[in-house]
This record gives structure tokens, C-alpha cells and sequence, in this order.
């Protein structure tokens, strides 16, 4: 039998233990008489160090819904698992003040000249509050750059004469540590005095250290110096080592706010200051809300969702003379198609994209109001700047691949309507650092001034830069408001050169209606799944208003499908092999039993727990990860392989491993499930 497949907090765990050993190997090595080169000691110790430092950032982003299996006291667990890491940390850090020479402890003037050895781990060894201050200041000075640009443009030779802040040769001071990727960059530490030769427009600057060593530096890591930061950054310090004794939990925060500034600061600054990334683009907003847990997710907004009173369901409802779900109609209920994207700038060079998508989701203008969907463009590397969806294939489309998707939200906001978030997932080929970036965003308004409803049609939509939290960026140079001609041919040509979203707006058909009309008030999704969810919807009425004892009875209900079926509509392999059996599986059925709800409910639970439930708790089945082609096909591979075609005996059978039991797999628990 193969080994069980962990999950990924127990591969943290895993890994965690492993660095342990280690650590304890190399502080008792260190501390043998007769013990091996110092520098080689050193280096051991610094290479640890970033293998913490690495398992931290896994583990800031994993959340209970990655488990493969529910994990009793997760966020307990994990918070253990951060304060093993710190622990580790400070004892590494310790053994390298330990081991440095001497003469680099002397003082901070002293460490200043000599850092220059350890530049990759010097912004990273600190966990004071002199790193938080420091942080915020480099992206306080990213964010004002234009008007630095205009200040430095000004000064010109003041910024960079030696006499101007009357320390010498020392012009400039180092906001964080910055190391040299390419020939030709200036690696840096923090707090290191700088000469600023040339600045260039691009961003890069012309610096020389006090070694005489000089090369590229991104200008959004340094600041002007002025006779107060030696005396500032003293007092930083002081506050550094009382920082040092606070409470353990304490320190754990502090240094995971260290952390999430220098990641910040490594996928956008620094991109952008290298031309990686074109204008406009930022940190994709709906990806990081994705991120955070189960809230935005459709396994979320598919549960029922309970009144005020929190004694019955408000969406929820049983037509006593059918016996079927009470259809509710929404203030919005609507399908669409996305078309395609075209004029959308590309990411530079030094980036691999492993993902060009589009988000959606209701909003109001400062609230996602329902789940993000995603749909996956594909692209054509003659066309590098269009993106086109649901291509035309053999077979069931994949749904993330499926353009066609349905909303339907009940918000009273005058200014509801659909956003439309356009992103990538990238690689950076350097330094092998996975993100998610918008490449602008575009907003549907669903109602007009009046309170009607917009007309249902083709819209093209302007993508905009930057993020809908903020003033509009331009996506490109070219814009009207630059002194580019008016007239009507050149605003012809301009139109073509805007970055544009086209979606078509769809009337529902009668079928489709009785369909959304029993899903949630407020739920966005892929069309070819709806008739999967309103099925769904009517086992899960089934269970909670006719099957219970009585109403205000929350007791476990024993359920494999309510239990399950939420985390499958969160994994689109899944759901697509979910709908290719139940596809063939109806296929069989006679016309009469089509329409039967009863028969439908049967064959639901039938498919699924024959075909997608084994699926999901097997131990051969990797995690899903986004964007990465090589789990994708692994999960590809093991989904559509022949012999999953099994019923439930697959469960039972010794040729398959599955992961071990737990009762939340089989029971559906009413009260952490349900929306409040």
C-alpha cells in the first residue's frame, strides 16, 4: 500500500522537525572545542536561517481549507507551528552573533562597513521595530515617487554632493537590504551609507558604497540622509534589544509584519522598478480575499443562510404542495458570456506567466458582496495582447475554462454591479517567487441613475489600472488627458489603443430561471453547473426541513454529500468529472425521469459517491494548487484514469489507499456550515 499523502500543515510540521534537527546538530557542533572553520559554521547557520524564513512565509499561507482532511484545533496548531519557527529563528540568530568575528560586533559603524558579507540575510536577521519603521518608509517613498522624481529633479546636484548632508561622502541611506540580481546591480544592506551618482528616469540609480564599489540600485530603497538618522537609528536599536525580552506571541507578530513588508515590497516595487511589470499593475485584490479562508468562495455562499433570528433559513424554503424547494427570485439574476480582452499589456521579461484570468464577483463600489469565480483566458502568443475565452474543443469544456457564468444577488445598493478583476499568476525566473498580479480592473453597474435595470447587450468595458479601491492609474501612456489630439479620427484610433473587457449581458431562459431561482439569493458561478447546485439545494432542504426531528434540532446530520459536496465545488477538476458521470449517467434516463426530482436526488448521490467522492479523500490525489501544471495533470491523470470508473466498493477495495477516516466526511454540521 502507498504511503499516506499528508497534508500541508502536517508537511510544515514535517518540515519544521527537520530544521530542528538540524539546528540542534549545529549549535552542539559549535560549541565542540576542536570545531570546524567558523565561516563554514557561519554559512550552515545562515542557510537555516533561510529555510525558516521559507516554511514561515508556506505557512502564513496555508488556510484550513487547503487540508486534504479536517484537522481538529487548526488555527491552534498552526499558531504552534509559528512559534516553533521564531524559536528556531532566535536561536539561529543567536549562534551567528556567536560565531562573527569580532571586529564586526564592535559597534553599528563598524557593522555598517563590513555587512557587506552577509547581504543576503541582514534585512531578514532583525525582527525589531527599526524593521517595521524601515519597511513603511520604503513604501511611503514608493508610493510619493513622482513627486520624488520632481523634488530630486529640482535639487539636482544637491542630492548627491557630498557636502549636502554633511556626512562626507555619505548622500543617501539605505531603506532595506537589496541584492544584485543581474550584472551591473549594487547589492545593499539597511542603514548603509550610499553616494548617488546619476539617477535615470527608469528608476534605477547610480550608487557607490563607501568600498568604492559601484552599481544599480532601485531609488525606492533610500532616502536622502539628514545629521539625525545616526541618532535615530541608534535609539532604534536601543529599542530593538528591550523588544527582545517582550512576551513570546509578541514577537511572532512583530516578526510576521517584517516578513509580509519585504514580500510586498519584493512582487511589486522592485518589479516595477525593474520594468518587470507595465503600468498600472498591482497585487490582485480578489486573489489575496481568496486567499484568507473560505468566505469568498462558493463553497461558502452554497450553504444556506440563516435570518435574523437565527432560528430559520432565509433562503431557504419548501413549497408545501410540490415538496420542492421554494424558488426565490433575485433583485439580480442574470447569465453572461465573457467574450474576450484585448490591448491588455503584457508582463516584462524575468517574469514566466503561468496564468492569464478573469475574477468576478457582485460589488457595490467598496464591498465584494458574493463569491470571486474565476475563469481562465486563453492565450495566443501571436496575439500577446488579446485574451479569449471558452475555446472550442472536443468534449465537455472544462468550466474553468467556460466564459458562460450566472449571477444573482439580492443587495439593495444603488451602485451594485459586476467587477471584473483581469490577472496573472507569474514566476520569477530568478529567484523562482510565485504571485498573482492585476492587470487592471473594469466595473459593470447593473442598475442606472434612475433604479432600472441596464439594458441586456454587449458591453465594452474600459479596464482600468491600479485597484477599485483607488483613484483610476493608466494602464498605458497614451491618454487624452496629455494633450493627445481630439479630433474625431485621432479619438477613433485612441479607442482602439484603450484597454478594453467585452461581455455580453443574457436574458434567462424559462429552464434556466427555475434553476437560479433555487439556488441562493446571492451566489455567482459557472452555467453549465446549475443544475448540479439546484440539486444540491433540494438533498440539502431535504435534510434540514423535512428529515430533522424538529427545527431547532442541530445536531449532527449523517450526510457524506452535504458534507462533502461544498469542498468539491471548490476544486473545478472535480466538479468537471462530477458533470462528465452525471452527463452519461442521464443519458440513460427517460424523458419523464428527467423532470422527476425524486429520480434526479437518487442518481445525484448515486454519481457523486460512485465517481468524485473516492476521488476526494484519496491518498494518491494531490492537493489542488492554482497554476501549477504539473499538479494539475498529476490530479488529471488520476481522475480520468480507468479505473476510477468504480462505484462505492473503490471505498473498500485494497487496491486503493485513501486517507484516514474522519468523521466530519460523512457528518454535516448545521451550525459551522451555515451562513450567519
Amino acid at each position: 500500500m502507498p504511503p499516506k499523502r499528508r497534508g500541508p500543515l502536517q508537511t510544515v510540521q514535517r518540515e519544521t522537525d527537520d530544521i530542528k534537527r538540524k539546528v540542534d546538530a549545529l549549535v552542539q557542533h559549535a560549541a565542540e572545542p576542536d570545531a570546524s572553520d567558523r565561516t563554514e559554521t557561519l554559512e550552515r547557520c545562515k542557510e537555516l536561517q533561510r529555510a525558516v524564513e521559507e516554511i514561515m512565509k508556506t505557512l502564513k499561507k496555508l488556510s484550513k481549507a487547503d487540508e486534504l482532511a479536517p484537522v481538529g484545533n487548526y488555527d491552534q496548531c498552526k499558531r504552534e507551528e509559528e512559534k516553533r519557527l521564531l524559536t528556531l529563528y532566535e536561536r539561529l540568530q543567536s549562534l551567528a552573533v556567536q560565531l562573527k568575528p569580532h571586529d564586526e560586533m564592535a559597534g553599528p559603524s563598524s557593522s555598517q562597513r563590513d555587512q557587506e558579507s552577509e547581504e543576503e540575510n541582514s534585512d531578514e536577521e532583525d525582527v525589531s521595530s527599526e524593521d517595521e519603521d524601515a519597511e513603511e518608509e520604503v513604501k511611503d517613498n514608493y508610493d510619493n515617487d513622482n513627486d520624488d522624481d520632481d523634488d530630486n529633479a529640482d535639487s539636482g546636484d544637491e542630492d548627491v554632493s557630498p557636502t549636502a548632508s554633511g556626512q562626507g561622502s555619505v548622500s543617501y541611506i539605505a531603506l532595506s537590504a537589496f541584492k544584485g540580481e543581474e550584472e551591473g546591480d549594487l547589492s545593499i544592506q539597511k542603514g548603509e551609507g550610499l553616494e548617488v551618482l546619476s539617477k535615470n528616469k527608469d528608476g534605477w540609480w547610480l550608487a557607490q558604497n563607501s568600498r568604492g564599489q559601484k552599481g544599480l540600485v532601485p531609488k525606492t530603497f533610500l532616502k536622502p540622509s539628514s545629521p539625525q538618522d545616526s541618532e535615530r537609528k541608534d535609539e532604534d536599536e536601543d529599542e530593538g534589544e528591550s523588544e527582545e525580552e517582550e512576551e513570546e506571541s509578541s514577537k511572532t507578530s512583530n516578526w510576521n509584519t517584517v516578513r509580509k513588508a519585504v514580500t510586498e515590497i519584493d512582487a511589486t516595487d522592485v518589479l516595477s522598478a525593474m520594468g518587470a511589470i507595465p503600468p498600472g499593475f498591482r497585487p490582485s485584490t480578489l486573489s489575496r480575499l481568496l486567499e484568507e479562508g473560505r468566505s469568498y468562495r462558493a463553497s461558502h455562499f452554497i450553504q444556506p443562510k440563516l435570518s435574523q433570528s437565527q432560528l430559520s433559513f432565509k433562503d431557504l424554503h419548501m413549497d408545501p404542495d410540490t415538496g420542492k424547494v421554494h424558488g426565490r427570485p433575485s433583485r439580480v439574476s442574470l447569465t453572461l458570456t465573457l467574450w474576450s480582452c484585448r490591448m491588455i499589456p503584457s508582463p516584462g521579461v524575468g517574469l514566466q506567466v503561468l496564468s492569464r484570468h478573469v475574477r468576478l464577483c457582485a460589488f457595490n463600489g467598496t464591498q465584494v458582496l458574493s463569491n470571486i469565480h474565476t475563469v481562465r483566458a486563453t492565450y495566443n502568443s501571436k496575439s500577446p495582447k488579446t485574451w479569449s475565452f471558452s475555446p472550442r474543443m472536443t468534449g465537455m469544456l472544462p468550466c474553468l475554462l467556460d466564459g458562460d457564468c450566472f449571477l444573482r444577488c439580492d443587495s439593495e445598493s444603488p451602485d451594485l454591479g459586476i467587477l471584473f478583476e483581469l490577472g496573472v499568476t507569474y514566476i520569477r525566473n530568478s529567484t523562482g517567487e510565485r504571485g498573482d498580479l492585476s492587470c487592471g480592473w473594469a466595473f459593470l453597474k447593473l442598475f442606472d441613475e434612475s433604479g432600472a435595470p441596464i439594458a441586456l447587450r454587449t458591453q465594452e468595458l474600459t479596464v482600468h489600472g491600479g485597484t477599485p479601491f483607488e483613484k483610476d492609474s493608466d494602464m498605458d501612456t497614451t491618454s487624452t488627458k496629455r494633450g493627445y489630439p481630439t479630433g474625431v479620427f485621432q479619438q477613433m484610433l485612441l479607442s482602439r489603443k484603450i484597454p478594453k473587457l467585452v461581455v455580453k449581458l443574457k436574458s434567462v431562459n424559462t429552464r434556466s430561471r427555475e434553476l437560479l431561482n433555487l439556488l441562493p439569493d446571492t451566489i455567482v458561478g459557472s452555467l453549465s453547473t446549475v443544475h448540479l447546485l439546484a440539486t444540491y439545494r433540494q438533498i440539502l432542504a431535504d435534510a434540514l426541513l423535512l428529515d430533522r426531528v424538529t427545527m431547532y434540532n442541530a445536531d449532527l446530520i449523517c450526510s457524506s454529500v452535504l458534507a462533502s459536496f461544498p469542498d468539491v465545488l471548490d476544486q473545478p477538476d472535480l466538479m468537471d468529472a462530477f458533470r462528465k458521470s452525471w452527463t452519461e449517467s442521464e443519458s440513460n434516463l427517460r424523458r419523464s425521469d428527467k423532470r422527476d426530482i425524486n429520480v434526479l436526488k437518487q442518481m445525484f448521490v448515486s454519481v457523486y459517491m460512485g465517481s468524485v467522492f473516492p476521488l476526494l479523500y484519496s491518498a494518491e490525489m494531490p492537493a489542488p494548487c492554482w497554476a501549477d501544471e504539473e499538479v494539475e495533470s498529476q490530479r488529471a491523470r488520476i481522475i480520468y484514469s480507468p479505473s476510477q470508473k468504480t462505484s462505492v466498493e473503490t471505498l473498500l477495495s485494497s487496491q486503493s489507499s485513501h486517507q484516514a477516516f474522519d468523521i466530519t466526511q460523512v457528518s454535516y454540521d448545521l451550525i459551522s456550515s451555515a451562513q450567519h
